[in-house]
């Protein structure tokens, strides 16, 4: 046991010890990642082509799988970080060909919604969605759509009625009827098919 001018000397340099420790104040917040924000603007870009032309899925794919892979990558290395970071990071692994990519995606919109990132949200369900697609069950709250093939119409895939449009609307997603409506713009925007 310390006692008397040694014990107070070592409260003092305790004490002072503590006070340069919160002093420096907290850590500074991480800041959102340029890379995973740039791979976001060119998974983006890829999708959103010159006014009369298709997107060129040949280009596109490959440079998904890359994007895709560099994520996964940052993630397993903790470089994900902010609510930016997560959002980015979901919407390219939306776009990857596998359940487990979707569900991955659907928990990094979890985690930047709870970092306040509000954009997750819509995303949130849809990733869901996406999730249940691919395990071959109906989708819950109505923002997928496919087509069997170049020639065939757009379909807005199964929808399994469990979730109201109230709930809907806390995700950021339209009512179903809205949906279903737009299954039949997108078929008028695209036209007649080969």
């Amino acid at each position: 046991m310390v006692t008397g001018t040694r014990a107070t000397a070592a409260m003092a340099a305790g004490f002072l010890a503590f006070l340069a420790a919160t002093a420096a104040g907290p850590p500074p917040a991480p800041r959102d990642s340029e890379e995973v924000a740039r791979s976001y603007r060119e998974d983006q870009a890829d999708r959103t082509p010159p006014p009369g032309r298709p997107i060129d899925w040949a280009t596109v794919l490959p440079r998904d799988r890359a994007r895709e892979a560099r994520v996964k990558e940052l993630y397993r290395g903790d470089a994900l970080q902010t609510a930016a970071d997560f959002y980015h990071a979901a919407m390219i692994l939306q776009h990857a060909p596998a359940p487990e990519d979707y569900l991955l995606a659907h928990e990094f919109c979890i985690v930047a919604v709870s970092k306040g990132e509000k954009r997750a949200l819509w995303l949130a369900a849809a990733t869901e969605d996406r999730f249940l697609m691919g395990l071959g069950r109906p989708q819950r709250f109505g923002t997928q759509y496919r087509s069997a093939d170049a020639a065939s119409p757009v379909r807005l895939h199964p929808v399994d009625g469990h979730v109201t449009d109230g709930l809907r609307g806390l995700f950021a997603v339209p009512p179903l009827a809205e949906a279903m409506a737009r299954e039949k713009g997108m078929n008028e925007r695209l036209g007649p098919r080969p």
